[in-house]
């Protein structure tokens, strides 16, 4: 198990790193988080929601990601309430001051099956979990669901990683430790710096200094990685501020206040000639080539965030004058002329609003929720070789069109263009690497750049690179002999 002294630490891929350093030693591991809060979610081949992180331990580890990796998952819905996912499906919502009293054994449950499920469908593999947050926060330790309990149930050797970027790191390791019970303490069999600067000799002494104090070894020192790799949760998107040099298009991305499916943008950033800008409510728009709006956890509310702060009005005035907008799942319905919710399921009563208007499309909400993946030949942008786009649904609200609009996809259901306007509901819409280049090259043709080749790979190549260089420092840095010895 992979617990970290906060969030934040880097447990997510220092547990992906670990499944691929495994699997290259000829084991099956498999991915486990029992409960996970987060809007970044990914739907199996089942049509169940699960955290995108599990997702991306699933392909560390060579396996298809199911939603027994993550059968707690906590979306948070805003005003401290959250809808709760068990096991891939809706279970309601709840607010935090009652979740531990309504949903904790509930919760054990699915956890318990989860883990039924997983260890059934791979006999002999090994299990690879992931802490949330951090383990020993006293007043959560009573009712803990996905650290020190799953670690003492399962008798899993933990691992505590520490962020030594964000300074204090002997207080993070001493402190986690000191505040440990006696019967949890023999979990912790190692411990691990992360994100070091520098020389690894440099921190020899305070190797020494760790281990003669708390009697556990460390395990290795991971270097800060120059690999942009995708970020843990959404308060990671501020720390993206880098500039890249040479970066010939800038691409304006709103960071609403009710975010969801950001790694929609890995693919674009991983695009050495683009260069992503997050704005916030509140911020200048600017003057980008083109604009994203992504998927909204609360479509509604983020509605109303653009409005009051103007960003909605600004955004209209650049659809106006012929700017590039692209609108993915709930940012596509912002971008509608409608928003119906009759049964105020986005936000109590009936909470229907006039959307932007850059978009001839009605959404009505309902309780269903479209949960699929899904596959169509791209219409849109026109190029005389088809792209065909793959990814997935995750959205309540049905949509349809006013007006005639062209379709986005072969699949009359997964989007519409309008103009230099287009919105679709395929999560993982950039992923297809000739229709990415195709749409990046509409953007660049207009400002007389040279057009990029369309002959691009799926980005799942590329995300299988990063893990094998992820996987590459943690075997160079990491010795897991003291985990793996009985």
């Amino acid at each position: 198990m992979v617990l970290g002294t906060s969030s934040g630490a880097g447990k997510t891929l220092m547990t992906a790193a670990l499944c691929r350093a495994l699997k290259r030693r000829g084991e099956q591991p498999l991915p486990f988080k029992g409960q996970n809060m987060s809007n970044n979610a990914w739907v199996d081949t089942s049509g169940g929601e699960m955290a995108y992180s599990q997702a991306l331990q699933a392909w560390a580890a060579g396996l298809e990601p199911r939603c027994a990796m993550n059968p707690v998952l906590l979306k948070p819905q805003g005003d401290s309430t959250s809808e709760v996912i068990h096991l891939g499906h809706s279970a309601g919502s709840c607010r935090a001051e009652h979740y531990y009293r309504d949903w904790f054994r509930p919760g054990w449950a699915a956890i318990r099956q989860g883990l039924r499920e997983l260890q059934a469908a791979h006999p002999g593999g090994r299990l690879v979990l992931e802490g949330a947050g951090s383990p020993v926060e006293v007043n959560l330790q009573p009712r803990d669901l996905t650290n020190l309990r799953l670690a003492q149930y399962l008798r899993a050797r933990c691992i505590l990683v520490a962020d030594i970027e964000r300074g204090g790191v002997f207080a993070q390791l001493v402190g986690t430790l000191a505040l440990l019970r006696p019967v949890e303490r023999p979990l912790i069999r190692g411990l691990l710096i992360n994100r070091f600067r520098g020389r690894r000799e440099l921190f020899d002494e305070g190797r020494r200094w760790l281990e003669a104090n708390t009697g556990i070894p460390v395990l290795g020192v991971m270097p800060w990685l120059d690999e942009l790799f995708p970020p843990e949760d959404s308060l990671d998107l501020l720390e993206r501020r880098g500039r890249k040099r040479g970066a010939e298009l800038q691409i304006a991305v709103l960071k609403l206040p009710s975010l969801s499916n950001f790694s929609d943008l890995d693919p674009l950033e991983a695009e050495s000639a683009v260069q992503l800008h997050w704005i916030l409510p509140g911020q200048d728009l600017g003057r980008p080539d083109a604009v994203v709006v992504p998927g909204s956890k609360q479509s509604l509310r983020d509605l109303t965030a653009l409005r009051s702060s103007g960003l909605g009005e600004q955004l209209a005035a650049y659809a106006s004058e012929g700017g590039a907008v692209l609108g993915i799942c709930g940012g596509m319905q912002l971008l509608g002329r409608e928003l119906l919710d009759p049964h105020g399921l986005e936000g109590g009563a009936d909470s229907s609003q006039a959307g932007l208007n850059l978009l001839p499309l009605r959404t009505v909400f309902g309780a269903a929720k479209a949960l699929r993946q899904c596959s169509s030949p791209a219409l849109w942008p026109a190029a005389a070789e088809s792209a065909l786009l793959e990814g997935f649904e995750l959205h309540r609200g049905a949509t349809s069109a006013l007006e005639p609009c062209q379709a986005l996809a072969e699949d009359p259901t997964l989007g519409w263009v309008s103009g230099a306007v287009a919105g679709t509901y395929l999560h993982g819409v950039f992923e297809s690497g000739p229709w990415r280049r195709r749409w990046l090259n509409q953007l660049r043709a207009r400002k007389g750049l040279p057009l990029l080749s369309e002959r691009q790979p799926h980005h799942s190549r590329q995300r299988e690179a990063l893990l094998d260089r992820l996987a590459d420092a943690f075997e160079h840095h990491v010795n897991l002999d003291p985990m793996l010895k009985p």
